[in-house]
């Protein structure tokens, strides 16, 4: 969320960016209702300084005086109750408010509504050209008895997979070797739970707004995370950071879940696009400096193309809209990786700089070299999600018999082997 005196201040860029964002918020009501709690706020300061004054006088006053002291004070007592009754309700309403005003987004972003105005910055590696007729991901899944995609549907429903044998150890090795990687790089490895409570939704922005996404489960009040992030931004939550502990890296693994509203009729058909998957999220907290969140999303994006790259996927680098960055992002870079079955790119990570959005809401704060406590930046970048990057992966390295090769770095610990 932004402050309320940086809203004041700069309507007319909040203005903006709630259009660029196509936000359903009318920002002149959120500054009328601001007006309102502030007034409310000053008359009640008034009438306790009147009661205080009262209270005070109250000992010298005469036998005489003090019923009609006590009256006043009673009455005035009666006022300041109400005031805060309507204190609270007109808070409450201007909170509500405050949760849906958008960041504002980079100067660079291209101004649009959704994914169409995006733009692609570059495109890294081959793409393959086959002197065979290739197969989709399912076939090649089919072939070589790899899932069960057709049975679990019995038992879990449609988008829902169940992999076995040699690409279910390969789901696993993929992500142990992107943890050690990242390890490596100075990242704490975590693993977090999907089960998070409403506020740690409403933290990290994916509440109030994006409800329907996520599972609820009401007899417990908690709902299943779709992604690391959730947990992650809400485990300092409250606290005060120490300079020296910053920046705070981790590489956060977990279960993930969601409901996928809206996409129906949207890739049914495989691994693209399913309830529960599995991801690996990188995850940093540092000083509020745009220069230095610039620097960690520019590190983020290349840990996730570094390992595109050491698995052989060809990709392209989106510069997202601010349409279609969502809410709380400053600016937001999509990695797509090719897909030959489809004949085009398709979405396999998303890094993102939040500014100090996410750490107003979540409370995240740094004490700096001066003894000042500030809210703290956080980013976040998709390192890898499976079973998604298996789609690019199993049909990016297929041969003409239908097996698939396996990329250099992952063939130790797939048993050595040249293919899976």
């Amino acid at each position: 969320m932004l402050s309320l005196p940086f809203i004041r201040e700069n309507a007319d860029t909040v203005r903006r960016a709630i259009s660029e964002k196509g936000v359903a918020l009318d920002l002149d009501a959120l500054l009328a209702l601001d007006a309102e709690v502030r007034e409310i706020k000053t008359r009640t300061d008034e009438l306790r300084r009147q009661r205080n004054a009262i209270s005070d006088g109250f000992k010298s006053a005469t036998a005489e005086e003090r019923p009609a002291l006590g009256q006043k004070a009673k009455a005035i007592g009666a006022e300041i109750n109400a005031s805060d009754a309507a204190l609270g309700e007109k808070q409450a309403a201007l909170d509500a408010l405050l949760l849906r005003v958008p960041n504002i987004p980079w100067e660079g972003a291209p101004v649009g509504p959704d994914e169409s105005a995006n733009v692609v910055v570059r495109q890294e590696g081959t793409v393959p050209t086959f002197d065979f007729e290739p197969l989709d991901h399912v076939a090649l899944i089919e072939r070589n008895d790899w899932a069960d995609l057709g049975r679990i549907t019995q038992v879990s429903g449609s988008r829902t997979y169940c992999l076995k044998g040699r690409l279910a150890l390969l789901e696993q090795a993929l992500m142990l070797w992107a943890q050690r990687r990242l390890a490596d790089d100075g990242f704490t490895l975590m693993t977090v739970p999907a089960l998070a409570r409403p506020q740690a939704f409403v933290a990290t922005g994916h509440f109030p707004g994006h409800e329907e996404e996520a599972y609820h489960m009401p007899a417990d009040d908690l709902y299943l995370a779709g992604t690391g992030e959730i947990a992650l931004t809400s485990l300092h939550s409250g606290e005060i950071v120490e300079a020296e502990t910053l920046p705070i890296l981790y590489a956060g693994y977990s279960p993930c879940f969601r409901r996928e509203a809206g996409s129906a009729g949207r890739d049914v058909r495989g691994l693209l696009r399913v309830h529960q998957f599995y991801k690996l999220e990188q995850y940093v907290i540092c000083r509020d400096d745009p220069a230095e969140s610039a620097r960690w999303h520019a590190r983020l994006l290349a840990n996730a193309e570094a390992m595109l790259e050491a698995l052989e996927i060809p990709y392209q680098v989106i510069e997202a809209s601010t349409g279609d960055m969502g809410n709380g992002k400053f600016r937001m870079n999509d990695i797509e990786s090719w897909v030959p079955s489809l004949g085009k790119y398709r979405e396999t990570h998303s890094c993102s700089t939040l500014h100090d959005w996410q750490a107003r809401r979540a409370n995240l704060r740094w004490r700096d070299e001066e003894r000042k406590v500030r809210f703290a930046h956080t980013l976040n970048n998709t390192a890898l999600a499976s079973p998604r990057i298996l789609v690019p992966l199993l049909e990016n390295h297929q041969t003409a018999d239908g097996r698939v090769l396996l990329p250099e770095p992952l063939r130790e610990l797939m048993g050595g082997g040249e293919y899976l």
